[in-house]
């Protein structure tokens, strides 16, 4: 590539019942990267807000100012202790749970007419990278039905728009383990220095099948 490759990463804020969202700080980590290996990538985040409203209004802008050449989303998934690298978005939202902003979707779909859409073959190598760092990562074919699957279903018709970028994922965390807590046998939280270093692995992986996309 004769320009540098340009990743946007990007998490959520606090939702109803989730004063702390730990892709936040997740975000903040991964945008400050030093390395020899990022020296030509361009890396920009953003947060988005808990809301339907919000996610339509703020990608297109995302896109459109930092014209990324690949998206690396992340969403939390509190009642899982491990990473889940999403492969698929489902045209499904719950009409049960409210948005940060008390909205109810008025139907249980995106759209009409598709059952599901898949982020692509390169999640296995983001998977792949994942588990490389010593953290349990696992592949999910359900992103649930609330803004982070919305955000997911955007981001691939993102993809296949002229013009957006060439590759998108998108990967759920835990909650995070709290400085010095102590780890209760089979229920193993992670903390965010691991997470931080298994964001990185997925980044560079990121970084090297959106140069061989672009």
């Amino acid at each position: 590539m004769s320009e540098k490759l340009r990743i946007l990463i990007t998490g959520f804020g606090p939702f109803p019942g989730v004063p702390y969202n730990p892709t936040e700080p997740l975000v903040a980590r991964l945008t400050r990267l030093r390395r020899p290996a990022f020296a030509e990538v361009e890396l920009s985040g953003h947060i988005f807000p808990v809301t339907y409203e919000a996610v339509d209004r703020e990608l297109p802008l995302a896109l459109q100012k930092h014209r990324p050449h690949a998206l690396l989303m992340f969403g939390l998934a509190s009642r899982t202790s491990y990473l889940r690298i999403e492969t698929r978005a489902r045209n499904a939202v719950t009409m049960l749970w409210p948005d940060a902003a008390q909205t109810r979707a008025r139907k249980g779909s995106i759209t009409d007419g598709v059952d599901a859409q898949r982020f692509g073959p390169h999640t296995a190598k983001l998977l792949r990278a994942a588990n490389n760092t010593g953290l349990d990562a696992r592949a999910s074919r359900d992103a649930g039905s609330y803004l982070c699957n919305y955000l997911s279903w955007r981001a691939i018709e993102a993809v296949d728009a002229d013009n957006g970028p060439r590759l998108a994922a998108f990967i759920h965390v835990p909650s995070l383990a709290r400085s010095g807590a102590f780890r209760r046998k089979g229920f193993p939280r992670i903390t965010l220095e691991e997470l931080v270093d298994a964001g990185e692995a997925m980044l560079l992986e990121m970084a090297r099948l959106a140069r061989r996309a672009s």
